[in-house]
């Protein structure tokens, strides 16, 4: 006779359903773990041992084996260890009612029979869904939003006792969760620390942020020291939309496999990773591959300050994700895939000393220095950028003006979200949905037609960099309020996508 439950299994943020399978025999003592189990699997066996001597069960000259389906597939984690033991109070006639199919078992036990929580148990429980599960049990974790899980019925439980007796029907003695205020509400998404009704001046690069936000382009910038280029890029995310539940569920599951900790809300993430992180930091890796930077701003941002110090290999991983909006991680046994849809903002120094065009200092840069300095950003990175931003310092002594806030740009960027997923029946902005439908809802004029391939012939722009002008002139119409792309939309595009000509070029044909 052999008892079978359900457990979920994760390669990267995929999941899929275990068939835990246990048989119990006479013969020399001794329980066995197959179906490519890694340590921390194989480790179950003392947990789920001691688990089972609570309930008096002797397994003294009986032979356990334990079946982890399907058996071509690597089990990794503790999660398995609640439903390995749930399958053995089974087979040993503690649990007499059958256990449907359609009920997964997800925790780690302890030596007292404590169920707790472990590593991935967020997207494991969102792919339990996916597969059809209607009912989880799994422990407590104050950070699960399971009011936000829709669908699945999730039975917390703190003792394997109290899943033994539910199964039997012995619902008054389940424990019950009781999640505090802070995992219930959501932030205000008023309450940015960065507000650009702060940022005095650089009224254009406001309005690129501003396009860069309605369309989710990318961005770089360039300008001297103190000029205010970090702290434009902090106060992006509070124009951004808020994340929708979805969103904010796979967000959730990342950091919860890059083991850090995020408390479910609707700011958009925004990871600012130093110049100095490896390429596993930001890509995401190691032998048990983990979400790296990009990931973990997926729905959100990747702002690399001082983009040209980081290693070019580095820097040249990006492309495919990118392009894709997902990063595939191989390894020797194994290949993984996370998603990676982010808005890249870069901020660089115009040359190595940083003051190349400033108003206040004197550069010291050769011309080759200077293009030695651009180049670390190789040409496929460039081209990347939907927009090239020139900045100078600003007067911080000069009359005040009113400024906008973040909330009254964040209004606009929200409406032409809105005109986006109308237009393209679906949650996708300009900078992301597939050109051929960009083409189909937004063709341009013979006229524009002839513009672009005109200035793009003496910029010696390539295909990539028209297609995202045309993304760019998209958005900008979108938040005019135009139902076509407008002739001077398609001339602000081509304008964001140059750098401004101005004393740089004068100062650097010097050297």
């Amino acid at each position: 006779m052999t008892s079978k439950v359900s457990s979920i299994g994760l390669k990267g943020l995929e999941g899929y359903r275990v068939q835990v399978e246990v048989r119990i025999s006479q013969d020399t003592e001794s329980m066995v773990i197959v179906g490519l189990p890694d340590a921390s699997v194989k480790e179950s066996r003392e947990r789920v041992l001691a688990s089972i001597a609570h309930f008096d069960l002797d397994v003294t000259d009986k032979k356990v084996v334990v079946n982890l389906s399907p058996p071509d597939q690597k089990k990794n984690g503790s999660l398995f260890d609640l439903a390995i033991a749930i399958a053995a109070l089974k087979e040993l006639g503690e649990v007499k009612r059958e256990i449907p199919t359609d009920t997964a078992f997800i925790g780690a036990l302890s030596l007292d029979g404590s169920v707790a929580s472990g590593e991935g148990i967020l997207p494991a429980v969102i792919a339990a869904r996916q597969l059809g599960i209607k009912r989880v049990y799994l422990p407590y974790d104050s950070v699960l939003p399971l009011h936000m899980l829709q669908d699945i019925e999730c039975i917390v439980v703190s003792h394997i006792e109290e899943v033994v007796q539910h199964l039997e029907g012995q619902e008054s003695m389940l424990s019950q969760p009781s999640f505090s205020s802070e995992n219930h509400l959501t932030p205000d998404v008023d309450t940015h620390q960065k507000d650009f009704c702060h940022v005095i001046g650089h009224e254009k690069a406001k309005r690129a942020l501003e396009i860069a936000a309605a369309g989710e382009h990318n961005l770089l910038m360039n300008g001297p020291p103190g000029c205010g280029k970090s702290l434009l890029a902090e106060s992006f995310p509070s124009i951004l939309p808020s994340l929708t539940n979805q969103a904010q569920l796979e967000v959730m599951s990342l950091y919860q496999l890059a083991r850090e900790k995020r408390i479910h809300n609707q700011f958009v993430p925004f990871r600012h990773p130093h110049h100095s992180a490896s390429a596993v930091a930001i890509i995401g890796g190691g032998s048990n591959p983990r979400p790296g930077e990009i990931s973990m701003a997926h729905h959100g941002i990747l702002f690399l300050d001082e983009i040209a110090e980081f290693s070019k290999k580095t820097l040249d991983m990006l492309r495919q994700p990118l392009e894709t909006g997902e990063v595939t991680i191989s390894r020797a046994h194994s290949t993984v895939t996370y998603p990676a849809s982010f808005i890249l903002i870069g901020a660089m120094n115009p040359c190595p000393c940083g003051y190349l065009g400033s108003l206040q200092h004197y550069c010291t840069c050769s011309q080759k220095q200077i293009q030695a300095y651009r180049n670390r950003l190789s040409g496929p990175i460039y081209d990347r950028m939907d927009i090239l931003l020139s900045l100078q310092s600003v007067n911080v002594n000069r009359p005040s003006t009113t400024q906008e806030s973040s909330n009254d740009i964040r209004k606009r960027v929200e409406k032409a979200r809105v005109r986006q997923y109308e237009r393209y029946q679906q949650e996708v902005s300009n900078a992301k949905v597939p050109f051929e439908i960009l083409v189909e809802t937004s063709a341009l004029t013979t006229e524009q037609k002839k513009t672009l391939t005109q200035i793009s012939s003496k910029q010696n722009w390539s295909n990539r960099v028209q297609i995202k002008i045309i993304r760019l002139a998209r958005t900008i119409s979108d938040l005019a309020g135009e139902e076509r792309i407008a002739d001077q939309a398609i001339w602000e595009a081509m304008t964001l996508r140059r750098w401004e000509q101005n004393k740089q070029m004068t100062i650097a044909r010097e050297k």
